[in-house]
C-alpha cells in the first residue's frame, strides 16, 4: 500500500467526519413568540364563545382571520433559518471536501518528502552504515571474517579498528591472520609488536621486541620498528642507546614527516641534543665535540632555526622543534616565547593550532 493511498484513506476520513453529523435531521424548531399569541387568540376566541359573549358566526370569522394569520406568521419563522442553515451546511461541505485536502497537501509538501521514493521494508530493516555503532559495524566484519578467514583485506581494515577500540589481543589475532595469509612484511612485523606492547601497558616486552627486530631485518627504513626498539632501549635504562637510535632516525628524516615530532619528543625526553633539519655533518661533527663546543654549535643550529620561522611562520613541526630544543638547553622562558611567536604566526588556521597543541602535548606542554 502506497504512502499516498494511505493519505488520501486519512484525508477521506476526515472529511467525512466533518460532513455527516451536517446531513442529519434535525427536529423541528418551536415555534416563535408571534405564533404563540395567535394560538392564545384562538383559544379565546374559544372561551368567549362557550361563554356566550360572542356569537357562533362571529367566533368562527375570527378563527379564519387568526388561523390565517397564524399560518403566515409560522413561515416566515420557518423559512428564513431553515435557508441559512442549509447555506451554511453547504459552505461548511464545500470548505471540508476542497480545503481539507488542499490544506494536507500543502502541509506535506512543505514538511514532508514527497520526492523520495517508497523504502522498503526489507531495506528499513537493515541499519544504515552511517548511523551505525562502532562496535556494530566491528561485529559485522568479524562474522564475514569468521567464514571467510581468508579474506586478507578485511583483516587489514578491521585491525586499525581494534586498535583504536583497545582490543589489543584482537587486533593481533588479525595481523596474524594478514600475515598467514598474506606473507610476512616488514610493517606488518611492526604492527604485531605495536600491538603486542599495547597490550602490555606501552611496556615494550620481549615478544615486542622480537617482532621490532624481525620488522628491521625485512626493511631496515622501517620507522615504527626503530621507534619501538630505542623506547625499548629508554625503558631497559639505556637512554644513550634509546637517544642514538632516535638522532639516527630523525637524521635521514624529511622535515614534514608526521612522525618527526613524537621522536624529537622522545629525544628530548631522554636528554639527547636536537637534530636540526638534515644537518648531517654537524651531526657527526657534534660526536667528537666537548661539552661547550657541543652546547655553542646546538645554539647555532637553534638560531638558525627561529631565523627560518620568522620567514615562514607556518611550520608547524619547526615551531615545535625549536621549543624542544630550548627545552633541552634549559631555557623556560625562551621555550614559553617560541610557543606564543608559534600561535601568533599560526594565525586563525584551526588545522595548524591543533597540529601545534597535539605536539605540545607530546613535548609535555599543557595549556
Amino acid at each position: 500500500m502506497s504512502l499516498w493511498f494511505v493519505f488520501a484513506l486519512m484525508t477521506a476520513a476526515a472529511v467525512f467526519a466533518v460532513i455527516w453529523p451536517l446531513g442529519r435531521r434535525t427536529a423541528p424548531e418551536r415555534g416563535g413568540a408571534e405564533t404563540f399569541v395567535y394560538k392564545d387568540q384562538l383559544a379565546e376566541i374559544e372561551r368567549d364563545r362557550e361563554a356566550g359573549l360572542i356569537k357562533a358566526p362571529e367566533a368562527a370569522a375570527a378563527r379564519v382571520e387568526i388561523g390565517r394569520r397564524l399560518i403566515a406568521a409560522a413561515e416566515a419563522e420557518t423559512a428564513a433559518p431553515h435557508v441559512a442553515r442549509r447555506g451554511a451546511r453547504r459552505a461548511v461541505s464545500v470548505v471540508a471536501l476542497l480545503g481539507l485536502p488542499l490544506l494536507a497537501v500543502a502541509i506535506y509538501w512543505n514538511l514532508g518528502s514527497p520526492q523520495l521514493p517508497d523504502f522498503p521494508l526489507a531495506s528499513r530493516a537493515r541499519q544504515p552504515a552511517a548511523s551505525a555503532s562502532l562496535e556494530s559495524l566491528v561485529a559485522q566484519v568479524e562474522a564475514h571474517l569468521e567464514k571467510n578467514p581468508a579474506d586478507v583485506r578485511g583483516w587489514q581494515v578491521l585491525t586499525p579498528v581494534l586498535m583504536k577500540l583497545g582490543r589489543y589481543d584482537d587486533a593481533m589475532r588479525a595481523i596474524r591472520n594478514t600475515i598467514t595469509y598474506a606473507g610476512e612484511t616488514a610493517d606488518r612485523r611492526a604492527d604485531l609488536g605495536e600491538a603486542i606492547a599495547a597490550a602490555a601497558n606501552g611496556i615494550v616486552t620481549k615478544a615486542a621486541k622480537d617482532e621490532f627486530e624481525r620488522a628491521v631485518a625485512l626493511d631496515a627504513g622501517e620507522v615504527k620498528a626503530r621507534y619501538f626498539l630505542g623506547l625499548a632501549a629508554e625503558q631497559d635504562g639505556r637512554k644513550a642507546d634509546a637517544a642514538a637510535a632516535w638522532r639516527a632516525l630523525l637524521s635521514g628524516a624529511p622535515a614534514d614527516a608526521p612522525w618527526r615530532p613524537l621522536v624529537e619528543a622522545s629525544l628530548a625526553r631522554v636528554g639527547g641534543p636536537p637534530v636540526a633539519g638534515s644537518q648531517d655533518a654537524e651531526i657527526a661533527a657534534s660526536e667528537a665535540m666537548s661539552d661547550g663546543d657541543r652546547s655553542a654549535m646546538i645554539q647555532r643550529m637553534v638560531e638558525r632555526l627561529a631565523g627560518r620561522l620568522k620567514e615562514n611562520g607556518h611550520d608547524v613541526a619547526g615551531w615545535l622543534r625549536l621549543v624542544r630544543a630550548y627545552m633541552v638547553l634549559g631555557n623556560a622562558d625562551k621555550s614559553r616565547a617560541a610557543v606564543a611567536d608559534a600561535r601568533r604566526a599560526l594565525g586563525d588556521d584551526q588545522g595548524l593550532l591543533k597540529e601545534l597543541n597535539d605536539g605540545l602535548k607530546d613535548l609535555g606542554i599543557v595549556d
